[in-house]
C-alpha cells in the first residue's frame, strides 16, 4: 500500500497539489509516519482559484505562505469518513480550526468532500472539491 504522496501522484488528478507539496518543501512531512489525515483538493479544485493566486504561491519567495496554505488542509491522526461526521471542527496542522458542517453531505471549512477513506500507509486521503484558505 502506498504513502499519501504516492498515492496522490498515483491518481493522477492531483498534479497541483503534488507540486504544490514539493514546492513548499512537504514531501518528506507527507511521507512520514503520520498518521495524517489530507483533505485533498483536485486539479479541478485549483482551477477554482485565479492562475495568478496558484503561480503567486508556488514563487519560491511565498514558500512559508504555501506551507501555512498546505498544512491547513492536514489533520494529525486518521480521521476516516464514519468519525468526521461526528465532529463539528478539526483542528489543522497549520494551527487553525477547520469547521465541518454534515448538514447536507460533508463540508469542511466549506469545501465540500466529494470522496472519503482512501487508505495509505501513513493516513487517509479525502477528496475535496475546494481550495481551503486560513483565515
Amino acid at each position: 500500500m502506498p504513502d499519501i504522496v504516492d498515492t496522490a501522484v498515483a491518481a493522477g488528478a492531483f498534479k497541483t497539489l503534488v507540486a504544490a507539496v514539493q514546492a513548499a518543501g512537504l514531501v518528506d512531512t507527507l511521507k512520514g509516519a503520520g498518521p495524517f489525515t489530507v483533505f485533498a483538493p483536485t486539479d479541478d479544485a485549483f482551477g477554482k482559484l485565479p492562475a495568478s493566486a496558484v503561480a503567486d504561491l508556488l514563487k519560491p519567495e511565498n514558500k512559508a505562505k504555501l506551507q501555512g496554505v498546505l498544512t491547513y488542509h492536514v489533520v494529525a491522526g486518521k480521521v476516516l469518513a464514519a468519525d468526521v461526521l461526528k465532529l463539528k471542527s478539526a483542528k489543522s496542522v497549520q494551527g487553525q480550526d477547520l469547521a465541518i458542517d454534515t448538514s447536507a453531505g460533508v463540508k469542511v471549512d466549506g469545501a465540500t468532500v466529494v470522496k472519503t477513506d482512501i487508505v495509505c500507509t501513513n493516513g487517509v486521503i479525502h477528496i475535496i472539491d475546494s481550495v481551503m484558505l486560513p483565515k
